[in-house]
C-alpha cells in the first residue's frame, strides 16, 4: 500500500470521526434542549417533530426522519448522483440512531433539563450549528432539506440558500396545526411564541454553521515592506512552514525602489509569521487582511463541480496550451 493510498484512507477515517462526532452534537442539541420544550425547528427533525406530537408521541422523531430522508434520497437519485445519496444515507442512518437513542432518554424525564425557554432554544441551536458545521466541513450529509435544496438546484435557478430557508419556516409554521385542546384563539397564544422560537433556533443553527465553516476556511494574508526582506522570506519558509512571494514596488515620496513580501497563512499561524517578522526588523512595515478562502497548494480544495460541456472545453484547451 502506497503512502498516499494510506494518507487518503487516514483522512477518510478522520472525516467519518467527526462527522459522527458532529452528528452526535446535533442529537444533543436537538434532543436535549428543543425537542421537550416542543418547539418545531427547520429540516426533517422538526417534519419528525410534528409527526411526534402529532400523534402524541407514538411515531419517534427519529423514525419519520429516517423514512422521510429515505423517500427523498429515492426521488433525487437520479439527480444528485450516487455519491451524494450513499454519503447521505450514512449520515441520515448515524443521525437518526443518536436522536432515536437519545430522545427516548430526554423525553423519559418528563420535564426539560434547563426549564426557561429561551435560554434552551439558544443553547439548542448552538449545539446544533456546532454539529452542522462539524459535518459540513468535512464533506459530510446529514439529509434533509439539503437533499429538497438540492433537488431544486438541479432543476431550477433558485439559490440552495433561499429553498433551504423557505422549506424551514414551512415546516415551522405547520406546528400551529398540532393537536391543542382549547379554541382557535387559545391555540394561537400557545402556538405562535413556539413558533417564532422555532423560527429564531433555525436561524441560530444556520448563523453557527455558517461561522463554523467560514471560520474553517478563513485565511490571513500579510503584506510586508522590510529591507530584510530576504532574511523574513527564508524565516517564513523554514519556520512557518509558508511560501512567500517577493513583488517589485517603489516608494512614491521616496522614490525608491522596494521588495514587497506576500504571505498567505491560515488564521491560527499569524502569531507566527508576526513573531518572525519582529524578530528580524522590528521596524518592518506590515498589513494583514482576513481572506474568506484560499484555494491550491497547502490550502483548501476547490469543490466547484463544472457542467460536462464546460469541463471538456476546458480540458481541450488546457490540452492545446500544453501542446503549443
Amino acid at each position: 500500500m502506497t503512502k498516499n493510498i494510506q494518507k487518503a484512507l487516514l483522512n477518510n477515517a478522520k472525516d467519518y470521526i467527526m462527522i459522527i462526532f458532529g452528528l452526535l452534537l446535533y442529537g444533543l442539541g436537538f434532543t436535549a434542549f428543543i425537542l421537550p420544550h416542543e418547539i418545531v425547528i427547520g429540516g426533517l427533525s422538526g417534519v419528525g417533530t410534528l409527526v411526534y406530537f402529532g400523534t402524541r408521541g407514538f411515531v419517534p422523531v427519529a423514525v419519520t426522519q429516517y423514512v422521510c430522508n429515505l423517500i427523498l434520497l429515492g426521488m433525487a437519485f437520479k439527480l444528485v448522483g450516487k455519491t451524494f445519496v450513499m454519503r447521505t444515507i450514512f449520515g441520515a442512518t448515524v443521525i437518526s440512531l443518536f436522536i432515536g437513542v437519545l430522545e427516548n432518554f430526554f423525553m423519559s424525564l418528563g420535564h426539560p433539563i434547563i426549564e426557561d425557554i429561551s435560554m434552551s432554544a439558544v443553547l439548542g441551536g448552538i449545539f446544533c450549528g456546532l454539529g452542522v458545521g462539524t459535518v459540513f466541513i468535512h464533506n459530510g450529509s446529514s439529509g434533509g432539506t439539503d437533499i429538497v435544496a438540492a433537488m431544486v438546484s438541479k432543476l431550477s435557478n433558485v439559490s440552495i440558500g433561499r429553498t433551504m430557508i423557505v422549506t424551514d419556516m414551512l415546516i415551522v409554521t405547520c406546528s400551529i396545526f398540532l393537536p391543542y385542546d382549547g379554541d382557535f384563539s387559545e391555540r394561537l397564544e400557545a402556538r405562535v411564541p413556539l413558533i417564532v422560537y422555532g423560527w429564531i433556533v433555525t436561524f441560530v443553527i444556520a448563523y453557527i454553521t455558517d461561522m463554523i465553516i467560514n471560520t474553517n476556511r478563513q485565511a490571513t494574508q500579510f503584506v510586508i515592506f522590510s529591507h530584510r526582506w530576504q532574511e523574513i522570506a527564508d524565516k517564513v519558509n523554514e519556520e512557518a512552514r509558508r511560501g512567500v512571494t517577493v513583488l517589485d514596488g517603489m516608494g512614491w515620496y521616496s522614490k525608491k525602489e522596494v521588495k514587497i513580501l506576500m504571505v498567505w497563512c491560515r488564521k491560527i499561524e499569524a502569531v507566527t509569521i508576526f513573531r518572525i517578522v519582529k524578530m528580524i526588523d522590528p521596524e518592518a512595515f506590515i498589513t494583514q487582511a482576513n481572506v474568506n478562502g484560499v484555494y491550491g497548494k497547502g490550502f483548501d480544495t476547490m469543490k466547484v463541480k463544472l457542467k460536462k460541456k464546460k469541463a471538456d472545453a476546458a480540458y481541450h484547451e488546457h490540452q492545446q496550451e500544453v501542446l503549443k
